[in-house]
């Protein structure tokens, strides 16, 4: 799922990019930058959900197993026949889920930014074509979002590769199948 997800980021950065370099002129390509805005942004919507679900279904999913532990109820879930010792698993599972908190708090605020700062770009860019914003704050708006874009892209890349790793060791852990997330 991380490999999916880091495609679908690539595309929505290259429909970003060519809907800027369409908007600067520096690419002529058979319509507007409004015609190629509309469906990158409607793209970037759809990314940025899956993202972001990703990240909060990683978290949830680790949190579950952490609360398996700590409650000793259910273990039937994870082990065929449980351990004495459950120690080792817990000291894992809570590196697990710190790492998968710190997935979604470095990756989600980013996502909301680019929804925010790309929502308000796309409406301040209907309003330029009215005439009613000046062609600047309609910009500044966009470079704003292109930014946190790109960070957020850094940001999302980095933490979906830690995340991937995360599910194959806990999955290892409790000999999970491959198919459970």
């Amino acid at each position: 799922m991380a490999y999916l997800l880091r495609s679908l980021l690539v595309i929505m950065v290259a429909g970003i990019t060519v809907t800027t370099l369409t908007a600067l002129q520096w690419v002529t390509l058979p319509h507007s930058h409004i015609q190629t805005a509309i469906p990158s942004f409607i793209f970037l919507i759809f990314i940025q959900a899956f993202v972001m679900f990703y990240f909060i279904g990683v978290a949830r999913l680790v949190e579950n197993v952490w609360n398996v532990l700590q409650s000793q109820q259910n273990l039937h879930e994870l082990f065929d026949e449980a351990p004495a010792d459950l120690e080792p698993y817990k000291k894992r599972v809570a590196r697990f889920v710190h790492e998968s908190a710190l997935s979604k708090r470095q990756t989600i605020p980013w996502t909301m930014l680019m929804l925010v700062l790309g929502s308000i770009g796309f409406l301040l860019g209907g309003a330029h074509d009215t005439g009613m914003v000046a062609k600047t704050v309609h910009s500044g708006v966009i470079y704003g979002f292109i930014a946190a874009m790109l960070i957020g892209f850094v940001r999302q890349w980095i933490y979906l590769g830690k995340s991937h790793i995360l599910l194959r060791d806990m999955k290892g852990l409790f000999g999970m199948s491959r198919d459970a997330m």
